[in-house]
């Protein structure tokens, strides 16, 4: 079974312009909004909040993916949501309704309100790749058998050791060096394909 990533970057992000194109939105739901989400319950928000702020980006990017296409200095996608979900964020944050009472009143407030917020472009690289791993490791499981990925999982995610996993799992040592090398080599694939699909 040969496994291709899925369809972001170039191909769906031409269909995105077409708000009947359930499929494309689908798509890009699944892959960035829980990476948005994220990062919005990392920003304090209630999970609430962070629903609206997933939903208030990508209701920008609908409103504005056809012109980011047409432009011939664009970019990558993720950088380009990456800046709308900064702007986002500090637009939200900086809502009557958010701002921290402070007890300066309201000067200190408004001296408050002006402060640059902090960057999220590395938490965001951070959560795109915590995504990709997890697409990656979906497709890779459903590719070997059950006993070499819980092998791979015991001995590389959960850090334990590998004679105590080949007892457990009735593997040898050498079997297990074998399915993590393969596995990883899969993933390392999977997500440098999903890579080189987005720019």
């Amino acid at each position: 079974m040969t496994l291709s990533p899925p369809e972001t970057r170039a191909s769906l992000i031409l269909r995105l312009p077409d708000a009947a194109d359930i499929a494309a939105w689908d798509e890009v739901v699944a892959v960035y909004g829980p990476l948005l989400y994220r990062i919005a319950r990392r920003k304090a928000l209630q999970p609430h909040d962070a629903d609206d702020l997933v939903q208030e980006v990508l209701t920008a990017v609908a409103g504005s993916v056809e012109q980011w296409l047409q432009r011939p200095d664009r970019g990558r996608f993720r950088a380009w949501l990456m800046c709308i979900a900064r702007n986002a964020a500090i637009n939200f944050l900086t809502r009557p309704k958010y701002r921290p009472l402070s007890p300066g009143g309201s000067a200190a407030g408004n001296t408050l309100a002006t402060l640059a917020a902090p960057d999220i472009s590395e938490e965001f690289d951070f959560e795109y790749r915590r995504e990709a791993f997890r697409w990656a490791s979906r497709q890779v499981r459903e590719t070997v058998a059950a006993n070499t990925w819980e092998a791979f999982w015991l001995t590389t995610m959960e850090d334990r050791p590998i004679a105590e996993v080949a007892k457990e799992l009735k593997m040898t040592p050498g079997s297990i060096y074998i399915a993590r090398s393969r596995i990883m080599t899969k993933l390392r694939e999977l997500v440098r394909q999903l890579e080189e699909r987005e720019q």
